[in-house]
């Protein structure tokens, strides 16, 4: 098994192109065309956890955090990034990052949180702005079918809970051959017309490549005629956060009581809310301070997510309990994730969780001064 069959798996469940511009993932070391060995999950690919990957025989670890964030001047191991780096390199162990693109579909980051905490259903917090495309093609009414067939398989056609979805309307089309065609119906030189099918399908926008490529392979005429419109449409299954429901109202203490169960949680960081009870929960991994306004636009009751600054707790406006957790934890089961795609796919292939714990941050709680209280 090639490391490309395997990033092949995690990248059509959250692409590549999903990412936010500010981000590196992909395949940071390495080659998509070594023979792989084993994979090692992690959230960071630390320089512990890269010795870890070589220790269990695996040369491709597969991590949520990208090691390497912006160009690197030197590589002589003066931090964690550098040494990361030279060891995966000397010993030929390749490092993928899912990062962004991950946290943008709705089955990932998020989604991990909300079933920690039995959240059911869930939407979408901030839908990526235009991320669908509509095709719209030609092709003989014999062969519109087969011409159909070939654009889902590229991955078109997907609405909501559906698939292989289109609008078609037969009409008449005309064309003449000119010399040096070789028309698939109709004679050079003669205007020829032929009933056709007006085949209308969506698709989001970083399968483009693919679609066109399946249009252009199985479509029978010499010169394809289609066109590819930017749709204003939100994509119900891309974007950042998540927002749902728990099964019943919490009082605010017991939902916090249930956010440190759920997590593990030493201690939550939290605004002390309008004081309703929480039902409508929102959440994002990692640092999702740019989504509290969105959570209060959404209704949400309360808002989990981890890295929010001093100021940006004022946002809640006691409007909405807003819940740091921490980056780490609110992330943690990331790694649970990324193991269960691949090993969903490659059941017999050792796909692994990493031992090494990663996070950086410890906390100490000292004794509890009278009269303290944490809500």
């Amino acid at each position: 098994m090639k490391i490309h069959d395997i990033l092949q798996v995690l990248e059509r469940f959250a692409a590549p192109e999903l990412q936010e511009d500010y981000d590196n993932a992909g395949l940071i070391t390495g080659q998509r065309g070594w023979a792989c060995t084993g994979v090692l999950c992690t959230l960071d690919a630390t320089p512990e956890v890269i010795e870890e990957a070589a220790a269990r025989g695996c040369n491709l670890v597969v991590a949520h955090h990208p090691i390497v964030f912006k160009g690197l001047k030197r590589i002589n191991g003066k931090n964690y990034i550098e040494r990361a780096l030279i060891t995966a390199i000397k010993k030929d162990i390749a490092i993928y990052a899912c990062h962004t693109n991950l946290d943008n579909v709705i089955e990932g980051v998020s989604r991990r949180m909300a079933d920690r905490l039995g959240i059911v259903g869930g939407r979408v917090l901030a839908p990526k702005a235009r991320p669908l495309r509509r095709l719209i093609t030609f092709a003989p009414e014999n062969k519109a079918g087969a011409v159909r067939d070939a654009v889902f398989a590229a991955g078109a056609g997907h609405i909501g809970n559906y698939s292989e979805c289109s609008f078609n309307t037969v009409g008449e089309g005309t064309f003449k051959a000119e010399e040096g065609a070789d028309p698939y119906v109709g004679e050079v030189g003669k205007r020829h017309a032929e009933r056709e099918t007006k085949i209308e399908i969506v698709f989001p926008f970083y399968l483009e490549n693919q679609v066109v490529k399946a249009l252009v392979d199985h479509h029978p005429y010499e010169e394809v005629a289609y066109d590819i419109f930017t749709m204003e449409n939100a994509h119900l299954g891309v974007g950042a956060g998540l927002i749902g429901e728990l099964p019943e109202p919490l009082a605010p203490e017991a939902f916090l009581q249930k956010l440190k169960e759920a997590f593990g949680l030493t201690v939550v960081r939290h605004t002390a809310g309008a004081g309703q009870p929480v039902r409508r929960v929102a959440l994002c991994g990692g640092s999702g301070a740019f989504l509290i306004r969105a959570a209060m636009a959404a209704g949400a009751d309360a808002y989990v997510t981890a890295d929010v600054k001093y100021h940006e707790f004022f946002d809640a406006e006691d409007r909405m309990l807003l819940a740091d957790i921490g980056h780490w934890e609110s992330e943690q089961f990331t790694v649970d994730l990324l193991r269960e795609l691949i090993a969903g796919k490659f059941p017999t292939f050792a796909v692994l969780k990493s031992s090494v714990p990663t996070n950086p941050l410890r906390y100490f709680l000292g004794q509890e001064a009278p009269g303290e209280s944490n809500f």
